[in-house]
């Protein structure tokens, strides 16, 4: 079809132990972008522009599981199309006789033709190592929404991304900006304004000049806020404080530690 939709999810790769003795053996591993819960679902089929009010939605929603409980419970398998559903008992039935304690009731999910289609119809990207994707996926300044790579002094910064997050106690932990004439500033800890793993606002120190500056983020933080990582990794991106420059916004260089990806590899 013309209209076709496409997909795209990405993945890590990671050793494969079960052939530990390879150290070139990989396998993927599919990388979350987040969960969505019946709330999430419903807004994105409210944001489909149908012209259902949110509440009639609901209704239809809550009635199409109320229905399938009922037929998967009754011994009807069920074809959404997106998967194939049917009931089987586990245990060993003694003297004829159902018991809880022993046996259970379980619901078998096989992928349905739609799903089968939207398979078909992804592709994956690659994005590094398992536990190694630092990167910046996207930038705002505050004060003009450009997102072009472009800040102004004295003003927001954000950084969008992965394990953005500035945590540790070795020295080169922090923010810097590096002018193209080599001086570098750190910006101090009392001009962060958000600092999360997937999120990091800064202000922009105001005594900067205009002009390209090499922005670097260096952290300890390895995706849990309880083991910080053994040596700090970096990620780099080239800014423009004042207007930037036509084509800018490009990478600005690989990061130290194997996290440097500029682009962003959610697409």
């Amino acid at each position: 079809m013309a209209n076709e939709i496409k997909y795209q999810i990405n993945g890590q790769l990671a050793d494969n132990t079960v052939t530990a003795d390879n150290k070139e053996d990989m396998i993927l591993v599919p990388v979350s972008i987040g969960s969505a819960d019946e709330n999430r679902i419903i807004a994105e089929l409210k944001a489909e522009d149908s012209g259902l009010r949110e509440e009639t939605i609901r209704h239809v929603f809550d009635l199409q599981k109320r229905v399938i409980k009922r037929m998967l419970m009754t011994g009807i398998n069920v074809n959404t199309g997106l998967y194939y559903a049917s009931v089987a008992f586990r245990g060993v039935i003694e003297n004829s006789t159902w018991n809880p304690a022993k046996n259970s009731i379980v619901v078998n999910f096989n992928v349905g033709a739609d799903l089968r289609e939207a398979i078909k119809a992804t592709t994956v990207g690659i994005i590094g190592e398992k536990g190694s994707a630092m990167y910046i996926g996207g930038v705002q300044d505050a004060s003009t929404r450009a997102q072009d790579a472009s800040a102004t002094a004295g003003r927001a910064f954000t950084l969008t991304g992965s394990k953005l997050k500035v945590a540790g106690t070795d020295p080169a932990v922090g923010i810097t900006l590096k002018s193209s004439g080599g001086t570098e500033t750190k910006v101090t800890e009392d001009l962060w304004v958000t600092n999360d793993p997937s999120k990091l606002t800064f202000i922009i120190p105001a005594s900067l000049a205009d002009g390209t500056y090499e922005l670097k983020v260096t952290t300890q933080f390895g995706g849990n806020s309880k083991t910080l990582l053994k040596a700090p990794r970096s990620v780099m991106k080239t800014i423009y404080i004042g207007e930037a420059p036509e084509g800018g916004g490009e990478s600005g260089g690989s990061g130290e530690g194997g996290g440097g990806l500029d682009e962003n590899p959610l697409g």
